[in-house]
């Protein structure tokens, strides 16, 4: 068994309980993957993304449902130390993957809220790219931690309650479709995968975060610093965007349209 067969292993046996059960309860939860998808596996050269590369490759060889992939990542303007790394681990990992340009890199570090137009700017071209392979879907890989992050984010830098919703209908993008079939995979199982493959990985290599100014970092800590208080707060924040009372709220927002618990009452 050589190493590529030894992490793709790792994934349904050692992982199974914590990354494989995880992530098809997701796939099945939310009805991420249907009949005769073609979907773009969007890598970013980070964990998260390699470890999803490798999950759904098995699911398309071991589970009921026929679906395509295609495999893309887009260089955003990356060091070719870093954008080498990434091809040493396709190899690795065998992952036949298209490779594309953007400019997305030079354009967000001239920006006040580069992660903002970073996500946004990288989500468009993924998009176009993926359509121009004739996939219906893109999928990238967010996971546990990424979804509890977005709902404080949004509570205390927007003032209001919103989540990372699991998959979404492209606005710009007609027929296309975003998943995140991680979505109940915790941070934490993807970094004990790497580890027990003795696999390295990129962290974001834009300069800006580098500088430690990423909102998702001061979300970490806060978290962190919240299970201190109680150690299954991340659960009950991930699990508060599943079990939202309407009557006990005072105002919201459905496709736009405005709600207040007076109009009601």
């Amino acid at each position: 068994m050589n190493k590529c067969q030894e992490i793709e292993r790792s994934i349904i046996k050692k992982f199974r309980p914590t990354i494989w059960h995880n992530f098809v309860k997701a796939i099945n939860n939310y009805e991420l993957i249907e009949e005769n998808d073609k979907i773009a596996v969007c890598i970013s050269g980070g964990k998260d993304s390699f470890l999803l590369a490798k999950c759904l490759e098995e699911l398309q060889k071991h589970g009921k449902i026929k679906f395509d992939l295609e495999y893309i990542i887009m260089n955003p303007g990356y060091t070719d130390e870093v954008l080498e790394k990434i091809k040493n681990n396709l190899r690795v990992l065998n992952i036949k993957a298209h490779i594309f340009e953007s400019p997305i890199f030079k354009i967000v570090q001239k920006e006040k809220n580069p992660c903002y137009l970073c996500a946004k700017m990288r989500r468009g071209y993924l998009y176009n790219y993926a359509k121009e392979l004739g996939c219906n879907k893109i999928a990238l890989g967010h996971h546990f931690d990424d979804a509890i992050e977005t709902i404080l984010m949004n509570l205390i830098y927007n003032g209001m309650y919103a989540g990372m919703m699991p998959k979404l209908n492209s606005d710009n993008f007609e027929s296309m479709e975003l998943i995140r079939p991680l979505y109940l995979v915790r941070e934490e199982d993807i970094k004990d995968w790497a580890r027990y493959n003795d696999l390295s990985f990129i962290d974001c290599a834009c300069l800006v975060t580098k500088k430690n100014t990423g909102k998702r970092k001061e979300m970490k800590g806060l978290v962190k610093t919240l299970k201190e208080y109680y150690i299954d707060a991340d659960r009950n924040i991930f699990n508060s965007i599943h079990n939202v009372k309407l009557d006990k709220v005072i105002n919201y927002f459905y496709e736009d349209k405005e709600n207040n618990f007076l109009d009601k009452y």
